[in-house]
């Protein structure tokens, strides 16, 4: 069975069309599935809504978390949650299209333990960019990871990832970052114990992000100064 996790903060907007299409694309794969909606203390109807879609369809659960506690916190939470194997993280904007699982899934089967979603690699396909500072803030997040000598990834921060459920398990068991830096410390703890596969992937950019390109990368920055020094 094939578990989809979907961190959603204040989501009420988003969150019923993106169920819609990910309920009717992973029906049509004959493929046994569940969709997990980890609420991270929403004070919109994000959490109303995934209930409305669980009381329709069976494969929908809601995973609250009662306070808001950063992105980090809800992966973690869904995963450990998860029953099945594999286990795929998507943003709840779908900015990477649920289609892409197939190349996710193809590199699982040629023998990674985690494939992520890069939007980086000359393959990749952005068909809508992100604004100018957006997008310069988050190729120099990624260059001061790899400068710091942490990673050799080219991003580490799509929201789309795919993991077997084993490895998936003991990296969440054993990551602590709470906010949006959690993908370099699993990442980290991944390395030298698991293959990972960066794998490029079609990306359309949402404009009603949460993400603030000054505060949060300022607090991811933070974050990952303090993995290298735990490191």
């Amino acid at each position: 069975m094939l578990s989809v996790v979907v961190p959603s903060f204040q989501e009420e907007r988003r969150l019923g069309p993106t169920l819609d299409r990910l309920h009717a694309y992973l029906a049509s794969r004959g493929q046994a599935f569940e969709i997990l909606v980890v609420d991270d203390g929403s004070t919109d109807r994000t959490g109303d809504v995934a209930q409305g879609a669980a009381t329709r369809w069976s494969e929908v659960r809601l995973l609250p978390l009662g306070r808001n506690r950063g992105k980090g916190a809800a992966v973690r939470a869904g995963v450990l949650d998860a029953k099945g194997d594999p286990i795929l993280v998507t943003d709840a904007d779908l900015s990477t299209p649920i289609e892409e699982l197939e190349k996710l899934q193809a590199r699982l089967e040629a023998g990674a333990d985690i494939a992520i979603g890069s939007r980086a690699l000359p393959e990749s396909d952005l068909q809508v960019r992100q604004n100018i500072l957006r997008e310069t803030m988050g190729k120099t997040f990624n260059r001061i990871v790899r400068g710091l000598g942490m990673l050799g990834f080219r991003d580490t921060q799509c929201g789309f990832k795919l993991y077997r459920a084993g490895p998936a398990r003991d990296l969440f068991s054993r990551s602590r970052v709470d906010g949006f830096a959690f993908d370099v410390e699993t990442l980290l703890l991944a390395d030298g114990l698991y293959r990972v596969d960066e794998v490029p992937v079609v990306w359309r950019n949402d404009a009603a992000s949460r993400v603030s390109p000054l505060k949060d990368s300022l607090r991811m920055l933070r974050d990952v100064l303090r993995l290298k020094l735990r490191r």
